[in-house]
């Protein structure tokens, strides 16, 4: 309970039945514009893949799977995706999708370990999205304009939902800043990367993060990445460490930074050897999903996550994620967020 946010006065500006038509068109019409944005195309996802076989996204590298037997494979393990990092990789491989073109997916998992809070739920749901792309675009600035994209579509859903409901201002800014986890530690050394991530969002409104998942100049992470999907190790052409990160917004409802996107440039060969041996994860060189990659069976390929009910929670200006999608929550919060104002479904 102790990172519950409760904003001072805070009134849903749509009643529980605006809320779900917004909901419903916000994801309509967001993820038609994003496969247009990036020729995408949508596929089927799994809910769960064999364990063993490292298919599953390890996130931080600590998040515990959700696993079950299953009675017809001889009580064969698996687990519910944490995400498709992986899965969707191996999928344009199966489709031979050609350079400049790619899947998107609906991505529904359990994070068991995640803890509760105005963002954070039991529930995820997000777009899962995956490019290939050439050698040449393992770049930052071809990242970057990616990202710009992606941003441009975001802009275009929250103007579409403010013209549907006009008691809903716009307040993103029309461009995104970009900056590296190493200059965001050099503006503001004294604080955590998650203060350095307010002030940067308080200052540009929406900011891409970049390079997220090395240590930088203090020996410290601005924060944990897998090491064998986002190649967050290989030094880009302006002479930093990484081809990824996170796309962030300065959100005034809850007066704080909000992640909407976790993304970047997969690893080739040659960065996923290098960021296994980083981590102390050499042993994931034998399983399937690493051998596909490193037997060249895999294309190059970019691409991330988008939250679904993180968006929409943002479009419709709400304070808590469970005011968009049901899930289970601790009784104390739920009667916490009824008393703050912010029902949970």
């Amino acid at each position: 309970m102790s990172n519950l946010i409760k904003p001072e006065g805070y009134e849903a500006l749509l009643d529980m039945r605006q809320t779900e038509m917004g909901i419903k068109m916000i994801k309509e019409f967001f993820q038609q514009n994003l496969s247009t944005e990036l020729r995408l195309r949508r596929v089927t996802a799994p809910l769960f893949v064999l364990k063993g076989l490292g298919i599953n996204d390890d996130l931080n590298g600590v998040e515990r799977p959700v696993t079950f037997p299953i009675k017809d494979l001889g009580e064969a393990k698996a687990e519910v995706v944490h995400s498709l990092a992986k899965w969707k990789r191996l999928t344009l491989a199966e489709y031979e999708i050609e350079p400049g073109y790619g899947v998107y997916t609906d991505m529904n998992a359990i994070r068991a370990d995640e803890e509760l809070d105005n963002l954070h739920s039991l529930y995820v749901d997000q777009w899962d999205w995956e490019a290939v792309i050439t050698k040449g675009d393992r770049t930052i600035s071809f990242l970057e304009d990616v990202v710009r994209r992606i941003y441009a579509a975001i802009l275009r859903t929250e103007f579409l939902a403010c013209e549907h409901y006009p008691q809903l201002k716009p307040f993103l800014p029309k461009e995104i800043h970009f900056i590296h986890a190493q200059d965001l530690l050099d503006m503001y050394p004294d604080k955590t990367p998650k203060e350095r991530e307010d002030a940067i969002c308080k200052k540009y409104g929406a900011v891409f993060v970049e390079g997220i998942g090395g240590k930088l100049s203090d020996g410290k992470k601005h924060d944990g990445r897998a090491p064998d999907y986002d190649d967050w190790s290989t030094v880009a052409e302006n002479g930093k460490e990484g081809l990824n990160g996170d796309i962030l917004i300065w959100y005034p409802v809850l007066g704080r930074s909000f992640e909407l996107s976790s993304m970047g440039i997969r690893v080739d060969k040659e960065s996923l050897l290098r960021q296994l041996k980083l981590e102390g994860k050499e042993d994931r060189e034998k399983l399937y999903f690493h051998q596909q990659l490193l037997n060249d069976k895999l294309p190059l390929s970019i691409g991330g996550g988008i939250g679904q009910s993180r968006l929409c929670m943002v479009l419709l200006h709400k304070a808590h994620i469970g005011e968009i999608q049901a899930s289970i929550w601790p009784e104390d919060m739920r009667t916490e967020c009824e008393k703050a104002g912010m029902p949970l479904i």
